[in-house]
């Protein structure tokens, strides 16, 4: 005869496979908006600007500023599409045919000589913020190159030199960018979307096991089942533990699925199988401790579901499982650490990424194992007083 905690666990994972919902949430809705997400944000691994270009002056320092934004360092970036007017280059700009647009204005070469330069415009889109930074740092960049020559062309003219020459000198200068830019991905491997929205997802998704779980243990509970268990001859944590190991072979086999599928048909990278298969069994494992902490707190089915949805979603929300932790804040990347999800999370993009194995999880595995004894260990204390309740 199978040990009592065994018999209590395989109930609940009948019941759940039973329950239609518990399936579409575990497997069904990751997977759909992993999929989702991927197509949404296509493209976004990689960043190329349209540039319209006016130049109104035609001068050689235009000239120069001209052939630098076609100058191959900046192909792979820039794609820059001359404009012959003000006017046509903001109808561009405002119609999506172009990011931005830069404006040299008639007389810029001449002015750069003398004690006032005139301003290039800049021409941006309040929806393409990305577009506005590059344009702004392409033409800080060059104006940062003609301060130097101007400097130079200033210090050759205290020096004794005559001015005529040194103004000459500079506008006959090959201006160019002082900066060469090489794109290339973070990492041995680029990150796809996919990569890291199909683990984000099987996590958020992973993280409803504890409102599961702690609402089955209350429904048990007010229905009398865990009472009659408790008549019978075994311990009464029993219950409590094959409730939570239920919830683990549940996570376990539904971010396993998650991963196959994404890896076979998404083409997504989780990297090494044994070093992801560990940071699985990890999370899974700081899940079910979380589970049994929710247990432990909770004093009727209705508290356990809100303390189960308030830390569902705390944890996603921190733990960057709807945006790139890395494109947010610095405050929200360091309390992304504090979650076991966000050190998971940072674990899978570092395996797919880098290409690594083992020991590219060490970090997260250690933090999620920490936070995993502490929550154990608090539950360990609490959780058994709900069944005396």
């Amino acid at each position: 005869m199978a040990p009592p905690v065994l018999v209590i666990a395989q109930k609940d994972l009948r019941q759940r496979i039973r329950d239609r919902s518990a399936l579409v949430l575990g497997v069904v809705a990751p997977l759909g908006i992993a999929a989702l997400m991927s197509v949404a944000f296509r493209g976004a691994e990689t960043i190329h600007l349209t540039l319209a270009v006016v130049d109104l002056d035609h001068g050689a320092t235009a000239t120069g500023l001209v052939g630098a934004l076609h100058s191959p360092a900046l192909r792979d970036l820039v794609t820059v599409v001359d404009e012959p007017s003000v006017g046509s280059a903001s109808t561009a700009v405002h119609g999506g045919h172009a990011g931005a647009a830069l404006v040299i204005p008639a007389g810029f070469s001449q002015s750069v000589t003398g004690s006032r330069p005139l301003a290039l415009t800049e021409l941006t889109n309040v929806n393409d913020a990305i577009a506005a930074q590059i344009t702004q740092a392409i033409a800080q960049s060059f104006v940062a190159q003609v301060n130097a020559d101007r400097l130079t062309v200033a210090t050759a003219a205290a020096a004794g030199q005559p001015p005529a020459t040194a103004a000459a000198a500079l506008v006959n200068a090959h201006l160019a960018l002082p900066v060469t830019t090489v794109q290339r991905a973070f990492g041995a491997h680029q990150l796809k979307i996919i990569s890291y929205y199909g683990p984000a997802m099987a996590l958020f998704f992973l993280l409803f096991t504890i409102s599961f779980t702690s609402r089955s243990f209350f429904v048990d509970r007010d229905q009398g089942m865990i009472e009659r268990m408790l008549t019978a001859p075994l311990h009464p944590q029993s219950v409590l533990v094959g409730k939570v190991l239920s919830a683990f072979v549940f996570g376990i086999v539904s971010i396993t699925v998650i991963a196959a599928v994404t890896s076979f048909v998404f083409g997504a990278d989780w990297g090494s199988p044994a070093a992801a298969g560990l940071l699985s069994l990890v999370m899974v494992l700081a899940v079910t401790a979380t589970t049994a902490l929710v247990i432990g707190v909770a004093r009727t089915q209705r508290q356990a579901e809100g303390i189960s949805s308030f830390v569902v979603f705390g944890l996603a929300l921190l733990g960057g499982n709807f945006v790139f932790v890395a494109a947010t804040p610095a405050l929200m990347q360091r309390l992304a650490l504090l979650t076991p999800n966000g050190w998971a999370l940072r674990g899978y993009t570092d395996l797919a990424t880098t290409g690594g194995g083992l020991s590219v999880v060490v970090g997260p595995v250690a933090a999620i194992l920490l936070y995993t004894v502490v929550v154990a260990a608090v539950a360990a204390v609490l959780a058994p007083r709900a069944l005396s309740r």
